[in-house]
């Protein structure tokens, strides 16, 4: 069997599509298929949707529908652990992810022996500059920095055999950062290109805000050089401070030269005071990661599925 899991917020317009493109290829592919949405508390219809969906599909759509938003994460996360086939990928619904790779990808790790098929965007066409930029320089930084290499322009759709899939669903943090988390647990994978796609329907939830604060969580999940860099940014201050006194008051014994620039010191007070902050800053945030894990919350919470759909039953994860 081959699972597809699909998180989805405000995807009302798009579930359609993607389901009609989808079953176009399920012709070309040897494997039963299962559709499974994860509603990720959306504020359209797209839980109607989905009712309907499974309604006309019983045997093939599954669904599960969040209690409220918990971030695609979350989403991604709950659809893996739902997923029951021996190969699963994960999809976008607005059909960014081109489901005629499908064919191919399971072609690969059948023949090649490998465990898990990735694809990555070889354009970035369509994207505002602003944001093609940032995430160039995202997967610089956290491939200098970390101990994790991630691929640029890849993307979280990818067929990973249940093996690969397993090992993911023992990673049960709270703070999760799925293109990371594919990447650290291992196995063999290679990556199919392909150019960037515009949404076949609706809008886009991601801000330059949201995807500003996602990488942020990416770069301290999986490193931890910003806290040496703090320590290093305190070390050279403290030093180059230390350097200074004694340069004064060398001065002022030797040639009576009181130093009287009060507009001086007071730039460099609060130069260093812009130190300390974003010092403690990089530490509040790695404080709050443990804060987070340390609360043992679910990571998501389900009020519905295809099958609790008649009692509301409310499950914990």
């Amino acid at each position: 069997m081959l699972s597809i899991v699909v998180p989805c917020y405000n995807e009302e317009e798009s579930l359609p599509f993607f389901v009609e493109e989808m079953e176009k290829i399920a012709t070309k592919i040897n494997h039963s298929i299962e559709y499974i949405f994860v509603n990720d508390g959306s504020k359209d219809q797209t839980l109607k949707v989905l009712r309907e969906l499974h309604q006309a599909m019983p045997e093939k759509v599954r669904y599960l529908s969040f209690s409220k938003n918990f971030g695609k994460e979350a989403g991604l996360y709950a659809g893996l652990q739902a997923a029951r086939g021996d190969l699963v990928t994960v999809m976008d619904a607005d059909l960014q992810d081109p489901p005629e790779l499908l064919p191919q990808m399971i072609t690969m790790i059948e023949q090649k022996e490998i465990d898990c098929v990735g694809t990555r965007r070889t354009t970035r066409e369509g994207e505002p500059p602003i944001r093609s930029f940032f995430a160039k320089m995202f997967y610089k930084l956290v491939n200098k920095f970390g101990d994790t290499e991630m691929v640029d322009g890849a993307r979280d759709f990818r067929l990973m055999t249940r093996q690969m899939v397993d090992a993911i669903l023992e990673l049960t943090e709270y703070n999760r950062f799925s293109k990371g988390i594919f990447s650290w647990v291992g196995f063999e994978t290679e990556y199919l290109e392909y150019e960037n796609r515009e949404r076949v329907a609706g809008e886009t939830s991601w801000s330059f805000w949201s995807l500003f604060k996602y990488s942020i969580d990416g770069i301290v999940n999986f490193s931890d050089v910003p806290l040496t860099l703090a320590s290093f940014v305190g070390a050279f201050s403290c030093l180059g401070s230390g350097f200074a006194l004694i340069f004064i008051v060398l001065r002022t014994l030797i040639f009576d030269d009181p130093t009287d620039g009060w507009p001086s010191l007071v730039a460099i007070i609060l130069f260093v005071s812009g130190l300390q902050l974003l010092c403690l800053g990089i530490i509040g945030k790695y404080i709050g990661k443990i804060f987070l894990e340390t609360k043992k919350r679910p990571i998501y919470i389900v009020k519905e599925t295809e099958e609790t759909q008649q009692n509301k039953k409310v499950t914990y994860k």
